[in-house]
């Protein structure tokens, strides 16, 4: 069963205890990212987030790190572009340890100034191991060609010049402004103690602060191409489309023709692509969500000179999805994939703390199980199929990456 608390100060306590298991997962969630920053200080976020672990008034970088080691318990963290999340997973009887370390680093951090001139050359290695991974940073450029200027298209890490230029003040001014109760879920699952929310509300229950601030940027999608040239050895390609919010009450619509689409190795994509042409090793679709919109996007990485009929086939496989719809045994295909991919997830007390802190921030509701397989269920081949008319027409946009940095013809026809 799922609790939540609101407390006066505005800070959401998400919590959900099972019982027979001997794990406790807890995360602090920051409503923060790259779609909160601007062209001057993109990064920041990410960077703020590193900085947590870099000591605080009680406990050196190391002192922090050996904490959560002595209990056998995993700390990490991540940005995404509208979160950030602080987690660890403890062993039940030392969930009490886990949250001080935590309440500790995010109320306690000190930013001292030599560790974030350190933190400043880590990061900037971290952007230039994306620039060498290829299939990573094709995905970012997608962002770029599909979204346009919004701050949605940001990268999350970055860049070299506006991470080598924060300052100490900067952050902390950042960080006020935007880790703000009315913008922090506490979310936990486990083998909770009894006194789980009494002991949270101890730790937040006076965090005071101004509610952030908001700005207005309507998502829409503004087909482009974006493209790199570097010395690789495939080339890699991402076909972006309009998508959809993750408020949308189509997204799980979404997620099943996703999965017939490229989803899957018995998906249309990854069967044509690769195991009927062996054009690439490596074909995929996917939908990245947001609260105001989101964009669908196909992946390939090809031999040089391939990539002419790799687009070619993606196109075509959109085509007969618009114009054919999927199957009535690929939808019952996918929704069997979809409810085992669920049910499955819930044996993680990490999977389910994720699900109540993300379904708080981005959503502000959270279904049962049950009520997820029944709206799956309810859904018709003509739903899908309808769906797949709507998103799936032109113009699309492109990123690629390649050592001449050409342009497939069909691309170069629409820009024309």
């Amino acid at each position: 069963m799922i609790v939540k608390h609101t407390l006066p100060n505005g800070v959401r306590i998400v919590a959900e205890k099972i019982p027979h298991v001997r794990s406790v997962a807890l995360g602090i969630w920051v409503g923060a990212g790259s779609k909160d920053e601007n062209q001057q200080n993109n990064g920041i976020s990410h960077f703020i987030e590193h900085m947590m672990f870099k000591g605080t008034e009680k406990r050196s970088a190391r002192q922090l790190a050996e904490a959560f080691d002595a209990i056998g318990g995993h700390v990490n963290a991540f940005t995404s572009k509208e979160i950030t999340c602080y987690y660890g997973k403890v062993l039940d009887q030392h969930f009490s340890t886990a949250l001080e370390i935590l309440t500790d680093m995010f109320f306690g951090s000190v930013f001292a100034e030599g560790e974030i001139e350190k933190e400043k050359k880590v990061i900037v290695e971290e952007i230039r191991m994306v620039e060498d991974t290829p299939d990573d940073l094709v995905h970012d450029l997608l962002s770029v060609a599909s979204l346009g200027n919004h701050t949605l298209s940001y990268p999350v890490l970055g860049n070299e010049e506006t991470v080598l230029r924060f300052t100490r003040e900067a952050l902390l001014e950042y960080k006020k402004d935007h880790y703000t109760p009315d913008q922090v879920v506490v979310a936990v699952a486990g083998n909770l103690p009894d006194d789980y929310y009494d002991q949270i509300v101890a730790s937040f229950g006076g965090f005071q602060g101004k509610s952030a601030v908001k700005g207005t940027n309507p998502l829409r999608f503004v087909p482009g191409v974006k493209v790199r040239q570097k010395p690789t050895e495939q080339t890699h390609l991402c076909i972006g489309l309009p998508g959809l919010s993750i408020r949308d009450s189509r997204i799980y619509t979404l997620v099943l023709l996703n999965n017939v689409l490229g989803g899957n190795m018995s998906s249309r994509l990854f069967q044509e692509i690769r195991e009927e042409r062996g054009l690439a090793y490596s074909v995929y679709s996917y939908h990245s969500a947001h609260r105001d919109g989101g964009v669908f996007a196909v992946y390939a990485g090809t031999k040089h000179g391939q990539e002419e009929e790799v687009c070619e086939c993606i196109c075509q496989t959109l085509e007969q999805v618009k114009r054919h719809g999927l199957t009535a045994d690929e939808l019952n295909k996918a929704k069997e994939q979809l409810k085992s991919s669920l049910m499955l997830g819930l044996e993680s007390t990490n999977n389910r703390m994720s699900r109540l802190g993300r379904n708080e921030l981005l959503l502000g509701r959270h279904l049962s199980m049950d009520e997820i397989v029944d709206s799956v269920e309810r859904i018709t081949l003509n739903d899908v199929n309808e769906l797949a008319c709507e998103l799936f027409t032109s113009p699309m946009s492109l990123a690629l990456i390649s050592p001449d940095g050409k342009i497939p013809e069909g691309f170069r026809e629409e820009l024309a």
